[in-house]
């Protein structure tokens, strides 16, 4: 880490010691220091134009697809399963869950991995849901998620299940919608952007009405985003190397 990206740690610690609510919105870049893969972009499990079945893997992961070829969707959910139960919470989740002891800390996370559960974290929205629940989309009953059936079947009324995520081209949850405006309602001393490019405006705007409002805004990227810009604190590198920095600079003597 460069001199000016360990003096800005020092500075978002100090922030850090007066704030008592902080916002964490994560990507996909905060679990890539777990190993976990994204889907498109460098190391990503889906780099060609097309999967294997000749969609967009976007097309693969839709509403729309489930709703025809549930064994098409189910084929690429099952290995994004199986790479998100090979890895562990890394050193930026377990930063947050740590300064959750100290501070009002909410997780607004596009991820569906669970690493920030798994971690610990309690104060959680994950706007897109999470793979560690499923139901049936016929009667609505929890189901197994230990089943490697493709795709698996409700074992009450044999219906298709699914995970209880957010596909391409689907409604965002209601519910997680209404906590996110009901906290973001409440304010924030302090908002981090870690790993996610923003492309959503609902990840962006925490970040855009707290510029606005002239709330400190902390952007953990190695790529440069369309919120690099507006933030007040830009660290161009890995989130675990980061919040490690910032953690260590608040503990005493590290000012």
């Amino acid at each position: 880490m460069t001199a000016d990206a360990l003096l800005a740690c020092r500075e978002i610690a100090g922030l850090l010691r007066t704030a008592q609510r902080v916002l964490f919105v994560t990507g996909a870049g905060i679990s890539a220091d777990s190993g976990l893969p994204t889907y498109r972009g460098v190391g990503g499990l889906y780099n060609g134009e097309a999967t294997e079945d000749g969609l967009e893997i976007e097309d693969a992961l839709s509403g729309d697809c489930l709703a025809v070829r549930p064994d098409i969707t189910w084929k690429y959910l099952a290995q994004i399963e199986r790479n998100c139960h090979h890895v562990e919470p890394n050193a930026a989740h377990r930063a947050i869950v740590a300064l959750a002891r100290t501070h009002e800390v909410v997780v607004l996370t596009q991820n569906i991995d669970g690493l920030h559960a798994r971690a610990g974290s309690r104060d959680l929205i994950e706007i897109h849901g999470t793979l560690a629940q499923r139901y049936c989309q016929d009667c609505g009953a929890e189901a197994d998620i230990a089943d490697t059936q493709v795709p698996p079947r409700c074992r009450q009324c044999g219906g298709v299940v699914r995970p209880a995520v957010v596909l391409f081209g689907e409604q965002l949850p209601g519910p997680a919608i209404e906590r996110l405006y009901d906290e973001l309602a409440k304010g924030f001393d302090l908002v981090f952007i870690i790993g996610t490019t923003a492309v959503f405006p609902y990840i962006a705007e925490p970040v855009l009405q707290a510029v606005r409002r002239g709330v400190p805004t902390v952007e953990i990227n190695p790529a440069t985003t369309r919120l690099s810009g507006s933030v007040r604190y830009r660290l161009a590198t890995g989130a675990a190397e980061a919040m490690t920095a910032i953690c260590a600079a608040l503990e005493p003597g590290g000012r």
